[in-house]
């Protein structure tokens, strides 16, 4: 189908202009092409001319002529209407001008988009891009074949253009899933879990979920949703954990973690405290209480002349460890957590922010090392790779540093990928992620943003999305995200689809919660009955002595 002609080349180099009828109604962020000889590299290394057809996004709409001012002039009367007294032809009267830019021709041997670098000349034909080349050149993905059915094409009618991305991109390269509240980020984020429990991926997956949002996807394992998770015995297990069955063993705890969770130590207490769990952690000992921390300590003081330092770590260390997350034996054991196949939550919705954030420090430090043990030959607890998903991801890796899991997320940001370790980092404030963080998470799904800070972020932290589409996230509707990066071929605008299993991040209801709270107290005695009088029982209008 063709839609306009080349009418001029466009201010920067990759840019071309396009007029075309309004009647077309190419969309911003739509796909068009036009076909022209370019120099390739045969399959026996020889170059020669080939006919390509050279694909170009949609980056800008103009109205270049459309009827004169003078037939506005009154609003009662329509502008039909006068030409027509005028005896003027209304046909073709809106011309638009249709800025695209060139993405470039899809290289087999590359499984990418090659870009010509040069513009097409004017009078040349362009075509909009067909659903088939789209769901093609898109991306890398197969249907079925490990990837994920996330949606389609928003500049498409429902469902004709489905998007897929290779799972095998984001989990390794890393994710960040960015929106505003209420814009569908961790919607978003379980249908990309759901498709990687599904059959042909059958994931690892690790959620950390402050809110207690994802408890909805146990319902994977439900038998009336058989037929999208279920196949030749396969069935995807779900594991909700609640915080009073979330424990650390101290015996997992780092030195800086020790440092991070003890009130204010002096250097002297450092010193001692250092010495201490160095010699416990060299005895190689799982099950290490806070006695044996406390005895080590007096020890260490009395053989370095720092008594008084071993004294006030005593009750230092008791205000530290002394809590329901520490336990001298009991902890989350890796080969609980994690098996293909499997999906656990983890809902820490009633720990505090800093428990929170030891807990994901231990967790992926113990995950990270036990990969880097596999992949380096040694025994390890896994033997299969592991994707970790992380709701309210500035929480863990905060601008401002503040955070014990900062330093090992940001490790396995930039070297999980050898190692099998993924991780995705779901926020509504991309602002407050740290910079290294956010720029090393290489694929991206970026929802609804109207905050100015985190729009600016996103421009930061996002090397390969242009302004064109940039300048669409304050108007994009819930459910409607650009995707970019790695799992991509070049950004797009996408629907996201509907869930398998039911969404529990909705807002409350607050009018229909007060309406039952105001009908229960209805239904309830008006108040207490006044004491009967008593022998021994003063009037309680008498006034006290």
């Amino acid at each position: 189908m063709v839609v306009g002609i080349v009418s001029e080349p466009g201010e920067d180099s990759n840019e071309f202009v396009i007029v075309t009828p309004d009647d077309t109604e190419i969309k911003t962020g739509e796909f068009v092409y036009y076909n022209s000889d370019v120099e390739v590299r045969n399959d026996d290394g020889i170059v020669e001319e080939q006919e390509k057809k050279i694909f170009a996004r949609v980056t800008g709409r103009e109205q270049q002529r459309g009827f004169p001012d003078q037939f506005m002039a009154d609003p009662g009367v329509s502008p039909d209407a006068v030409a027509r007294k005028l005896g003027i032809s209304t046909e073709g009267v809106d011309l638009y001008n249709i800025t695209a830019t060139v993405i470039g021709y899809y290289d087999e041997q590359l499984d990418d988009f090659t870009n010509p670098r040069i513009v097409p000349e004017p009078g040349t034909e362009i075509s909009l891009a067909s659903d088939s080349d789209l769901e093609e050149y898109l991306t890398e993905a197969e249907p079925g074949e490990g990837s994920a059915f996330v949606g389609d094409l928003i500049h498409r009618p429902p469902e004709q253009t489905e998007i897929h991305l290779p799972i095998d991109a984001f989990a390794s390269t890393h994710l960040s899933v960015l929106a505003s509240t209420g814009s569908g980020k961790s919607y978003t984020a379980s249908v990309l879990v759901e498709e990687m429990m599904q059959p042909d991926s059958r994931a690892a997956v690790l959620i950390l979920d402050p809110h207690g949002e994802y408890g909805s996807l146990k319902e994977m394992e439900d038998d009336d949703l058989s037929d999208e998770f279920q196949d030749d015995g396969y069935a995807p297990e779900v594991q909700i954990k609640r915080p009073d069955s979330i424990q650390i063993r101290i015996s997992e705890l780092s030195l800086g973690d020790l440092f991070s969770i003890i009130d204010d130590p002096s250097d002297p207490q450092e010193q001692v405290l250092a010495e201490a769990w160095n010699q416990l952690q060299a005895d190689d000992d799982d099950y290490i209480s806070i006695n044996n921390i406390q005895d080590k300590v007096e020890e260490v003081g009395e053989e370095k002349d720092l008594e008084s330092s071993a004294r006030a770590l005593d009750w230092r260390i008791d205000k530290a460890l002394d809590r329901d997350l520490f336990d001298h034996s009991n902890h989350l054991s890796l080969s609980e957590l994690l098996e293909p196949g499997q999906c656990t939550v983890l809902q820490l919705d009633t720990m505090d922010l800093r428990d929170q954030q030891m807990m994901v420090s231990v967790l992926f430090r113990k995950i990270n090392q036990e990969r880097v043990a596999h992949e380096k030959g040694r025994e390890s607890e896994l033997e299969f790779p592991v994707f970790g998903l992380l709701e309210e991801g500035h929480r863990f890796a905060p601008a401002d540093g503040d955070a014990r899991s900062l330093p090992v997320l940001s490790t396995i940001l930039s070297e999980g990928r050898k190692f099998g370790v993924g991780i995705g980092i779901i926020s509504q404030r991309p602002s407050k992620i740290d910079d290294d963080v956010l720029s090393q998470c290489k694929t991206q799904v970026i929802m609804q943003i109207q905050n100015p800070l985190d729009q600016d972020a996103v421009k930061k932290g996002v090397e390969d999305v242009g302004e064109d589409l940039l300048s669409e996230l304050p108007g994009l509707t819930p459910g409607q995200a650009i995707i970019a990066g790695d799992s991509v071929n070049t950004p797009f605008l996408a629907r996201i689809r509907e869930r398998y299993t039911e969404h529990e991040a909705e807002s409350l209801e607050a009018t229909k919660l007060w309406q039952q709270n105001w009908e229960e107290q209805q239904r309830e005695p008006d108040g207490v009955a006044e004491p009967e009088d008593e022998e021994g029982v003063e009037d309680r209008d008498q006034p006290l002595d």
